[in-house]
């Protein structure tokens, strides 16, 4: 088990092989495919996108509204390939580090290994559990598309899995 903190280094991501089992705690952003798609449009455009996207994170989620005195609610993973179209954009910015379920794209796959980043797989049907990692959730942008906004959260000890890493290695 590697523990890492966000955001990951270079030298951090050079060192995760496909497999490895990691703990995260830092800063990291969600974002499903219609923030995706927003983000996308900025940059084809030449517009900036609303938050720093240099060796950012980005997990694929939409949590659930959090109940009262919970900082969110289930907060489990979206399959990934949903987000294929935008992420070698995202990655050419600066993207680093993806977090979501299932397998991804070849072009996503060799986009991963052209931009030195990493994609990492979390345990889908245990949303509740994942939340219990989350400490602090800040709204950022697109907050008209409900739980799709982009938001920034503090995690602590997030479980994940290394799914492809920068060397070309997959288990996805």
């Amino acid at each position: 088990m590697k523990h890492l903190t966000l955001p990951l280094t270079p030298e951090a991501i050079a060192s995760l092989r496909a497999g490895d089992e990691v703990l995260l705690t830092g800063w990291l952003y969600t974002g499903r495919d219609a923030a995706h798609k927003r983000l996308a449009a900025c940059l084809s455009a030449g517009e900036p996108i609303p938050f720093p996207l240099e060796g950012e994170t980005i997990y694929y989620v939409g949590p659930a509204p959090a109940r009262p005195g919970q900082v969110i609610g289930p907060a489990g993973p979206t399959s990934s390939y949903r987000m294929d179209p935008y992420t070698p954009a995202l990655l050419e910015h600066g993207l680093k580090c993806m977090i979501g379920k299932g397998r991804r794209s070849p072009e996503v796959a060799e986009s991963i290994v052209k931009n030195h980043a990493v994609y990492l797989l979390t345990i889908g049907g245990t949303a509740a559990l994942t939340a219990d990692a989350i400490y602090k959730k800040e709204p950022v942008c697109y907050e008209d598309l409900g739980t799709e906004a982009v938001c920034r959260l503090y995690v602590e000890d997030f479980y994940a899995i290394v799914g492809i890493d920068c060397h070309g290695g997959a288990v996805v």
